[in-house]
């Protein structure tokens, strides 16, 4: 069976054909035309060359050929060498050929008297008659005038952009929108998205919707207008509505927010028209608007000195277009965006985005279900835990897991190696997320100890706080721009209880606060620490109503407006949200260092450990201080997982509230489960 006809190649205009056809031009007029001399005379200097009446000057030989142009009425005699040396100057004949030429008024008359020449023996020559001119006078006459009607060709062909480059002046206001076929060659279905069960559940149905409307409206439902997908970046929301362009069996518009805003005044408002004129005409289909913030903006927020915002003209027509008094059935507006508060209100609401699909982050399941489908395409090794790296890449989104599998890839080829090892993928994840390893930047041995000090103390609280997060590996190897570093394993919890963020904060100043106790000194190495631990002591009083002397008290504005131009609450509120934090933070640092205290001989061995080896792993740790007494909620997991018992969270959960109503301590299994937290703060 013959394959389809492949699509005929369109020839594409330029300014480099114009260039071409000048040169042709002036190449033609080189060639094209004679290459001789000429000049006029009177009728009787031209007599007296062609036929004189002398017989001591008759020189029978001395014309070539005598062309007569009966339309312009004139002679033309072509000279020999000798003819042309008496009658042109030294320095302009050179042996070219030449001639002369004279107006004779009436042909016929002019005949008449070459015929006298013949008989009187004057002139034997012989005679050539024609009408017009020579090609190269053409070229002279016309050339120009062509030349002016070809470049105005090919401008309006550019203006109106049938020349094949896609646009021009008078398309401008048309769509850019991409249509993709179902039979297209980079096809992507669900099976390609991995994770995000929720969404791909609400997508699904988008899709049943188109394929079977019926089924729906016999009920007396409507189809849904709009999906708005919202989430942070990288976490499969373009790749979602990829997976939509496959799974249906309809046209897939995708266009991006920032092509409907140009330079020109109006320009937006028309394109939006023109792409829902165009899925009108196709409908039912899906329209896909990817970064839906850069022409969906809050209107107000910049009036821009009172002109004309062409954003904001855009967003109207938009607004209109998607439930005005004009009908779309058939057409849904899926759109993607991770700003979601700062989209204006009228484009939220119901009518326009009837659904809002939340793309969050993937937990522990859904980061091992990642894993295996971006490492379909690498080698990888025996040694290599899926589960592991999912565990070790907690807040990872799915475009950093395949950061990840492509880094660790690299890794592995810059050693030589046949396969994918699980060093290669440590590695990777360490060069993510702290950078490249510097080990020809130049510390002292008292630079290197207090490092090992610093690190030493983080490792030494962590292991020793229930809410800390377990620690993989310390490294006192400049990586990035940290002279050190700590890899933990935080827990992945959906409600946090207040004594988890104190712990946290404990943890991070274990640094600073071992280099006070243990050198008697600190440094400015602390710097990040103190930054977050300030941050968490802010949160915890002016955002999560946590402080003692002010609680119950949020000042955290969900809506983006940050509150215009002044604070929220007095002056005098402030001192004491500074004295809190102070208080807080002072707490959480006599904290460090009493903990630090009672284990003052396992930190200094581990300090010891880490100077002579740069990095320490959480074996090391227990070798240290025995096996950490808590159990994170992620090993309850798998744990779970590899038993067979249940795979389901809310089930832990279940578990572990029946656990407290016996009176068991299980809130440290708190993801999830409010009861457990409420426990938690009643104790």
């Amino acid at each position: 069976m013959p394959g389809p006809n492949p699509k005929k190649r369109q020839i594409k205009f330029s300014m480099f054909w114009m260039y071409a056809i000048i040169l042709l031009f002036l190449a033609g007029i080189f060639y094209l035309d004679d290459n001789s001399i000429e000049k006029e005379v009177n009728y009787t200097a031209f007599e007296n060359i062609v036929a004189p009446e002398d017989s001591a000057h008759r020189n029978l030989s001395g014309i070539t050929k005598l062309v007569i142009d009966t339309k312009k009425g004139r002679a033309t005699a072509y000279l020999s060498d000798s003819l042309a040396a008496e009658n042109f100057p030294q320095s302009q004949f050179k042996g070219q050929e030449a001639k002369i030429w004279t107006k004779i008024g009436d042909v016929g008359e002019f005949q008449r008297e070459v015929k006298a020449w013949r008989n009187s023996k004057r002139f034997n020559a012989p005679e050539q008659y024609e009408e017009g001119s020579s090609i190269g006078t053409y070229i002279w006459s016309f050339g120009p005038i062509i030349l002016l009607i070809v470049f105005w060709m090919l401008i309006m062909r550019r203006m109106s952009g049938r020349d094949g480059s896609g646009g021009g002046v008078f398309s401008v206001g048309k769509s850019k929108a991409q249509i993709f076929d179902k039979d297209g060659p980079n096809k992507v279905t669900f099976k390609d998205v991995a994770g995000l069960s929720e969404a791909k559940t609400e997508i699904e149905e988008i899709v049943e919707f188109l394929k079977n409307p019926q089924r729906y409206t016999d009920l007396g439902g409507k189809i849904p207008k709009g999906a708005l997908l919202v989430g942070p970046p990288g976490t499969g929301k373009t790749l979602l509505a990829k997976a939509v362009a496959g799974e249906a069996n309809v046209p897939f518009f995708s266009m991006s927010g920032s092509d409907f805003v140009e330079m020109f005044v109006g320009v937006g408002a028309s394109r939006v028209r023109d792409l829902f004129r165009q899925a009108k005409e196709k409908a039912p289909c899906i329209v896909f608007i990817d970064e839906i913030d850069a022409v969906g903006r809050a209107r107000g927020k910049n009036p821009n000195m009172g002109a004309n915002d062409e954003r904001e003209n855009t967003l109207n027509q938009l607004l209109t277009e998607m439930d005005g008094f004009g009908s779309n059935s058939g057409v849904i507006i899926l759109a993607a965006t991770n700003r979601a508060d700062i989209l204006d209100k009228a484009l939220m609401r119901a009518g326009r985005f009837d659904r809002q699909i939340y793309v969050e982050l993937p937990d522990l399941n859904d980061r091992v279900a990642i894993f295996k489908v971006h490492l379909k395409k690498i080698k990888i090794d025996d040694t290599v835990d899926i589960e592991l790296l999912a565990r070790q890449t907690p807040g990872f989104s799915g475009a950093d897991i395949a950061n990840v599998c492509n880094e660790a890839a690299l890794i592995a080829a810059r050693h030589n190696k046949k396969t994918v090892e699980r060093q290669d993928f440590i590695d990777a994840v360490d060069r993510i997320v702290g950078g490249l390893e510097k080990r020809s930047k130049i510390t002292t041995d008292e630079e290197k100890r207090s490092i090992a000090i610093h690190e030493a103390g983080h490792a030494t609280i962590s292991w020793h706080l229930r809410y800390a997060n377990p620690l993989i590996k310390v490294t006192i190897v400049p990586r990035g721009k940290a002279l050190g570093a700590a890899w933990y394993l935080p827990e992945e919890r959906q409600i946090t209880p207040s004594q988890a963020i104190l712990d946290e904060m404990c943890a991070t100043l274990g640094g600073r606060a071992a280099e006070e106790l243990f050198l008697g000194r600190i440094s400015t190495g602390a710097v990040n620490d103190l930054e977050r631990v300030t941050k968490q002591a802010y949160a915890m009083v002016v955002y999560y109503g946590m402080s003692d002397k002010l609680p119950n008290i949020c000042y955290y504005d969900s809506t983006g407006q940050d509150y215009g131009f002044s604070k929220p609450y007095s002056a005098e509120r402030a001192r004491i949200i500074d004295k809190e934090v102070s208080r807080i933070i002072s707490e959480q640092y006599e904290r460090a260092k009493q903990i630090l205290r009672e284990h003052a001989q396992g930190h200094n061995d581990l300090a010891d450990v880490l100077i002579s080896r740069e990095v320490i792993f959480t074996e090391d740790v227990e070798k240290i201080f025995g096996k950490r007494q808590w159990t994170s909620r992620t090993d309850e997991i798998l744990a779970a997982r590899e038993t067979g018992k249940s795979e389901n969270t809310d089930n832990a959960g279940e578990n572990a509230s029946e656990e407290n109503a016996s009176g068991a301590d299980t809130s440290s299994s708190s993801e999830g489960n409010i009861e457990d937290v409420e426990a938690e703060d009643i104790k």
